[in-house]
């Protein structure tokens, strides 16, 4: 697939826009193993956005994270291995990915202090990726057995 290229200026507008659910469907906290895909919007309506959630059940391991003009990546919060970034820095886990011109989700950097809570529970990390993505009014999901 072609890397989708957006003006880094265009990106930060974008993640810095205010997000709501664009519905008021009902959705379930995926336990190990699932997926969820929740559409989101921008409070003047102009533009979509994506929140996934990923848990993996191997690994145990979760990512969130929030697509902007239905490819791109704008940021993503992963709980998996390390990540090597092309200038061959390798940063810890947890860590958070953003857009960057020219490179997409590629690179990677320490998550800011004060950004999570508390790492031990999935759905706080949730919510404090929300808060960082700035989804102002959060989608209705449901909190599962492991979240």
């Amino acid at each position: 697939m072609a890397e989708i290229i957006m003006p880094q200026a265009d990106a930060d507008f974008l993640l810095q826009m205010e997000k709501v659910a664009a519905d008021d469907q009902r959705r379930i906290f995926p336990d190990f193993g699932g997926n969820l895909e929740v559409p989101l919007i921008s409070r003047n309506q102009r533009e979509t956005f994506s929140l996934d959630i990923s848990r993996k059940r191997i690994a145990l391991t979760t990512k969130y994270q929030v697509r902007g003009r239905q490819v791109v990546v704008l940021a993503r919060l992963d709980f998996g291995a390390p990540h090597r970034n092309p200038d061959d820095s390798e940063i810890g886990v947890p860590h958070l990915h953003l857009y960057r011109e020219g490179f997409g989700d590629k690179w990677a950097y320490p998550v800011p202090d004060g950004m999570l809570c508390d790492l031990g529970n999935a759905w706080q990390c949730l919510l404090d990726f929300m808060r960082y993505c700035n989804v102002v009014e959060e989608p209705k999901i449901i909190r599962g057995l492991f979240a």
